[in-house]
C-alpha cells in the first residue's frame, strides 16, 4: 500500500556533496531532473530519520529515497500546472535554520562553500528553492485527498475488516474538566501593551528607528529573527483582524495597533504579487507583575478549597467563575476545540474530549503539558491546586483541574474510539484515492529513470514505463 507523500527532515541540503564532475542526473519526470546528489543526500536522510524513529525498512534506501524524490517531482509538476495555492510562510526563516546548522557541521562558511562547490548565497537559494518544491508538493498531495470523506458505514466495514490482533492498542487516556482565570489586571496590561506597541510605531513613522530593528528587539514571535519578516502569502492562511488589517495597506505603510488571538501587532505591507503578501510585524502579548499573576491563583485555590468541601460543584463554580469561553457552559468540559482553531481544521467530526498523554506537550498543536502534569498526579473526581499556564496561543493564565475519568489502555473498539478509527479509516481512502490519482498522472507525463535504477524495488511499478 502507498503511504501518502511525507517529506524526511532535511539537516542539509539535496546538493552535491561530491566533485561536481561527479554528479549526473538520474531521473527525469516532466521537465524536473534528480540528480545523484539528490538521490545520495536523500537516502542518507532518509535512514537517519528511519533511525532516530526507531524503525527500519527491507526496502533499499537508494530506492526508496528515488521514489520519493519521483513522488516530489510530479507533485510539484502537477501543483504549478494546476496553478495550486500554498502558504510559503517560515519557508525563508526554515532554509536560514538549515543553513546555520551545516555551517555549524562543517565548521565555517568557507569550508561550506568549499564542500559543496558554491558561493553560500547559491546553497541559501538551493535550500529555498527545495523546500519550496516540497510545499507544492504537499500542497498538491492535500488538494487530492482535502475532499475524501467517509461515511459511518465505511469506517464500520474497515473495523469489521481489521482481525483482532490486528487492532491498534488505544493508550491509556484522561477527560477532564478545567476552570481558568485572567490576571484582573488583563484589561489593564492589554492597555499597556497597546501603548507600548504605539510608541514604537511611533518611533518607526518619525524614522528614529527601523521596523526591522524594533521586530528584532520586541516581538515574541518566532519571525523577530529575520525583523518580523513573513513568507509571502495569502490572506487565508493569516488570522481574520490581521488579513483584514494587511488588505488595506499599501506597501511600505504600517497599520494601527491589531489584535488577534495571539497577541497584539503593527504590521507593514512590503509588498503584493497577486494574491500573495508580503508583510513584516511585531508582536507583543499583554505581561504582568508577579503580582498581578499570584491573584488569580489565590482566588482558585480558594475556590478549589470550596469545591472540596462540596460547598459549590465544580460545574457550578467553572459556569460562574472560569474565564474560559469554550467550556465554562459545559460545566468546565476539556475539548480539542481550541486546537482545532488554532490548526484551522475546524470539524465538529473531530472534537475530542478524551486526551493521550501525546496530545499534551508544549507547542500551540497540543493542549498545554501543565495540564498533564496536574492530571498524573490526581485520582478520579479529585481537583488539582492552581497553577500557571499558557493558552495555545501562548496566553498567560492559571486554572484548577479536575479529572473525570481514566480510560485505561485498550484494543481499538468501535464504541470507545468511533473518531480514532474514523480516522484510520479515512487515511486508508485517502491513500486509495491518492495512489489512482497518482497512477493516472504517472500516465500521463514524462518519466525516465536512468538504467542503473529501473531494477530498483517500487512500490509503484507505473513508474517503470
Amino acid at each position: 500500500m502507498i503511504a501518502l507523500f511525507a517529506v524526511v527532515s532535511l539537516a542539509g541540503p539535496a546538493l552535491a556533496q561530491q566533485q561536481v564532475m561527479l554528479d549526473k542526473v538520474v531521473a527525469v519526470v516532466g521537465n524536473s531532473s534528480i540528480l545523484y546528489s539528490d538521490l545520495e543526500e536523500y537516502s542518507s536522510r532518509l535512514i537517519e530519520q528511519r533511525r532516530q524513529q526507531g524503525y527500519t525498512s527491507d526496502r533499499d534506501p537508494m530506492n526508496e529515497a528515488m521514489e520519493a524524490l519521483l513522488m516530489q517531482k510530479l507533485l510539484y509538476q502537477q501543483a504549478q500546472i494546476d496553478s495550486i495555492e500554498v502558504d510559503l510562510g517560515g519557508i525563508q526563516s526554515r532554509a536560514e535554520e538549515q543553513l546555520q546548522t551545516m555551517i555549524e557541521r562543517t565548521g565555517s562558511i568557507r569550508q561550506l562553500e568549499e564542500q559543496y562547490h558554491m558561493p553560500v548565497y547559491n546553497i541559501r537559494e538551493e535550500l529555498r528553492q527545495l523546500l519550496t518544491e516540497q510545499a507544492y508538493a504537499q500542497g498538491m498531495q492535500g488538494e487530492i485527498t482535502s475532499k475524501v470523506a467517509v461515511t459511518p458505514g465505511e469506517v464500520e466495514r474497515f473495523f469489521k475488516s481489521i482481525s483482532r490482533d490486528s487492532l491498534p492498542t488505544i493508550p491509556e487516556q484522561y477527560v477532564y474538566a478545567q476552570i481558568t482565570k485572567f490576571p484582573t489586571s488583563i484589561v489593564q496590561a492589554k492597555r499597556r501593551t497597546r501603548e507600548r506597541l504605539l510608541e514604537l510605531r511611533n518611533r518607526i513613522m518619525s524614522g528614529q528607528a527601523k521596523f526591522e530593528t524594533m521586530a528584532r528587539m520586541y516581538s515574541v514571535d518566532g519571525s523577530a529573527m529575520r525583523g518580523g519578516e513573513i513568507e509571502p502569502t495569502t490572506l487565508q492562511g493569516l488570522f481574520q483582524p490581521y488579513a483584514d488589517a494587511l488588505a488595506e495597506l499599501k506597501p511600505g505603510q504600517i497599520s494601527e495597533v491589531v489584535e488577534t488571538q495571539a497577541g497584539f501587532h503593527i504590521i507593514q505591507l512590503i509588498d503584493k504579487r497577486g494574491n500573495l503578501y508580503h508583510s513584516r510585524h511585531i508582536l507583543m502579548r499583554p505581561s504582568y507583575t508577579a503580582d498581578e499573576l499570584s491573584e488569580p491563583l489565590r482566588e482558585l485555590d480558594s475556590l478549589a478549597d470550596l469545591i472540596r468541601k462540596d460547598s459549590i460543584t465544580f460545574e457550578q463554580a467553572a459556569r460562574i467563575h472560569s474565564d474560559d469561553g469554550l467550556t465554562k457552559m459545559n460545566g468546565g468540559l476539556v475539548t480539542n476545540h481550541d486546537i482545532l482553531e488554532r490548526a484551522d481544521a475546524m470539524d465538529v467530526n473531530y472534537t475530542q474530549t478524551k486526551f493521550l498523554k501525546e496530545d499534551f506537550a508544549n507547542d500551540s498543536f497540543h493542549k498545554p503539558y501543565a495540564d498533564y502534569l496536574a492530571l498524573s498526579r490526581l485520582k478520579v473526581g479529585e481537583v488539582s491546586n492552581a497553577y500557571q499556564t499558557q493558552d495555545v496561543m501562548g496566553n498567560q493564565l492559571s486554572k484548577i483541574v479536575k479529572l473525570l475519568e481514566v480510560i485505561p489502555a485498550h484494543k481499538a473498539n468501535i464504541d470507545e474510539d468511533y473518531i480514532r478509527l474514523e480516522q484510520m479509516a479515512l487515511a486508508r481512502k485517502q491513500e486509495q484515492v491518492f495512489k489512482q490519482w497518482l497512477d493516472k498522472r504517472i500516465a500521463g507525463m514524462y518519466v525516465y529513470i536512468s538504467e542503473e535504477f529501473r531494477n530498483g524495488e517500487f512500490e509503484n511499478k507505473n513508474w517503470l514505463k
